[in-house]
C-alpha cells in the first residue's frame, strides 16, 4: 500500500490534492527522526487551505429522528454522516428558533437536500407538527457533544494535571491524631479551601510521577491517583460559642477539618484537594482543526493503563499554541513496526539470511474528541477506534489516512 499521505477517501481526491501529496512525500521522505519516538516539522503547514470536499453522507441517514435522552450530538452526527466532524457543514441553524444551535431531547430532526447539498434541520418539540400536549413538562438540558457522565468522571477525578492545576490547588496540610497515613474514617485537616461549606466533599488526590513532552522534554503536567473522599466537618475559623471570652478563640482561616469518607489508597501530607462535583462548562460543537497540519502524540493514557480503548481520555502534547480547540477531532494512528524479510527472491523456493528491513505502514487506528486544552497539552475523549492505542502513538488532523490502514509517514 502506499505510505504517502493523502485524503481517506478516493472519491474526492483531486489533481490538486495529488499534488499536494506529493509534495508532502517529498518534504518529509528525507526527513528521519532520531529520537524514536520524536515528532518532525508538520510537513503540512504550507497545504492549501482552500482545498474542497464532498461531505460522506451516511447510506442509512434518516429522513426524520426524534432525539432521545442519552443521545450526543457525535452519535447523532454518526448516523448521519460517514465523518462526524463534518457536521457543521450540514447542519441548518434556523433563526426562527431560540438557540438553534442547542439539541434537546424532543427535537426532531429532518434530512433532505437544498440546492443538491445535504442538509440537517431542527423542529423543536411541541411547535408545528407536535402538540402542545405531547409535552407537559419542560424540556431536559440540551444534549452534550460526548457522554457527559464521562466528562464528570474525568473531571471530578483528575488523573492528569497540568503544573498550574497543581500549583494553585488546597492541599493536605496535616492529620488529626499525628497520624502519617491517612485512611477511612481518619480527619485531616485541608489549607487553602477559601471558607468552604459544612458537608462539601473533596477529592483526595496524589501526585504520581510527570509527563514529558517527547519532543524537547518539558514537563507538561503528573499522573494523579484519587487516593479518598473526604467532607468538610467545619471551616476552623468558625467561632466556638462559649458564655467567657476566654472560649471564643478564632482560629486560622485558612485551615478546614475534613472527614475522610472514602479511601482509595493512602492519604499524605501535600496531596492535593479538588471539589467532587464540579462543572465541566459550556459544550461544544464538533470541528475539524483549523491547523490542518497539526501533528503530536500521545503522551499519556489518563486511567493508567497500558492501552486506551472507547470512551477512555487520552493526553496529548498538542494544544492552544498548535491551534487546538475544544471540539476538534483528531485521528490515532498506530506506528508502523520496522520488520525484516526472509523471503530469498532468486530462490524463491527457500528462505534467506539476508533479513532485508520493511518498515510496515502507520495504521489508523481511533478518532479522538479533544475536550479540554491547555497551552501545550490538551485531553481528548476517544469516541472510535478499531484497534488498542499506546502511548506513543501519533496523532493527526482526521481527514487524512485511511479507517482501516493508514498511509502516513509522519514518523518512521
Amino acid at each position: 500500500m502506499d505510505r504517502y499521505l493523502r485524503p481517506e477517501s478516493a472519491r474526492v481526491q483531486t489533481p490538486r490534492a495529488w499534488a499536494r501529496a506529493l509534495v508532502l512525500a517529498a518534504a518529509v521522505a528525507g526527513a528521519g527522526i532520531g529520537a524514536g519516538l520524536a515528532v518532525p516539522v508538520p510537513a503540512l503547514a504550507q497545504a492549501d487551505a482552500s482545498r474542497s470536499m464532498s461531505v460522506p453522507i451516511a447510506a442509512s441517514a434518516p429522513e426524520r429522528y426524534v432525539v432521545k435522552r442519552g443521545d450526543t450530538l457525535w452519535g447523532i452526527s454518526a448516523m448521519y454522516l460517514q465523518d462526524p466532524w463534518y457536521w457543521p457543514e450540514i447542519w441548518y441553524v434556523n433563526p426562527n428558533i431560540a438557540n438553534p444551535h442547542l439539541i434537546y431531547p424532543g427535537d426532531v430532526l429532518y434530512f433532505s437536500y437544498v440546492d443538491g447539498k445535504p442538509r440537517v434541520s431542527l423542529e423543536r418539540a411541541g411547535t408545528a407538527r407536535l402538540s402542545p400536549e405531547v409535552r407537559t413538562s419542560p424540556l431536559d438540558g440540551a444534549i452534550r457533544a460526548i457522554p457527559y457522565d464521562l466528562l464528570m468522571d474525568f473531571v471530578g477525578r483528575p488523573r492528569l494535571l497540568d503544573k498550574d492545576q497543581i500549583k494553585d490547588a488546597p492541599y493536605v496540610v496535616g492529620m488529626r491524631a499525628r497520624h502519617i497515613i491517612g485512611s477511612d474514617h481518619n480527619e485531616i485537616y485541608g489549607r487553602g479551601l477559601q471558607n468552604p461549606a459544612a458537608g462539601a466533599r473533596y477529592n483526595i488526590i496524589s501526585i504520581g510521577k510527570e509527563v514529558r513532552d517527547p519532543d524537547d522534554g518539558d514537563v507538561l503536567g503528573y499522573m494523579a491517583h484519587f487516593a479518598g473522599l473526604g467532607e468538610v466537618v467545619q471551616n476552623t475559623g468558625a467561632v466556638i460559642p462559649g458564655k467567657d471570652s476566654i472560649f471564643r478563640m478564632k482560629r486560622d482561616e485558612d485551615l478546614a477539618h475534613i472527614k475522610v469518607v472514602e479511601v482509595g489508597r493512602e492519604i499524605v501530607q501535600g496531596d492535593k484537594l479538588f471539589p467532587a462535583t464540579v462543572d465541566v462548562g459550556d459544550d461544544f460543537v464538533i470541528t475539524l482543526p483549523k491547523n490542518e497540519g497539526v501533528l503530536g502524540q500521545v503522551i499519556a493514557i489518563v486511567d493508567g493503563v497500558a492501552v486506551a480503548g472507547r470512551y477512555q481520555v487520552v493526553a496529548i502534547n498538542r494544544g492552544k499554541q498548535h491551534g487546538l480547540e475544544p471540539g476538534n477531532a483528531l485521528g490515532v494512528f498506530y506506528r508502523g513496526e520496522e520488520i525484516r524479510d526472509r523471503y530469498d527472491r532468486v530462490g524463491w523456493r527457500a528462505w534467506t539470511a539476508n533479513y532485508e528491513k520493511v518498515q510496515l505502514p502507520d495504521e489508523r487506528s481511533a478518532t479522538a474528541l479533544v475536550f479540554q486544552v491547555y497551552d501545550r497539552m490538551s485531553y481528548a475523549l476517544i469516541v472510535e477506534s478499531s484497534q488498542p492505542l499506546h502511548v506513543g502513538d501519533f496523532i493527526a488532523h482526521p481527514q487524512y489516512g485511511h479507517r482501516d490502514a493508514g498511509n502516513a509517514i509522519y514518523m518512521r
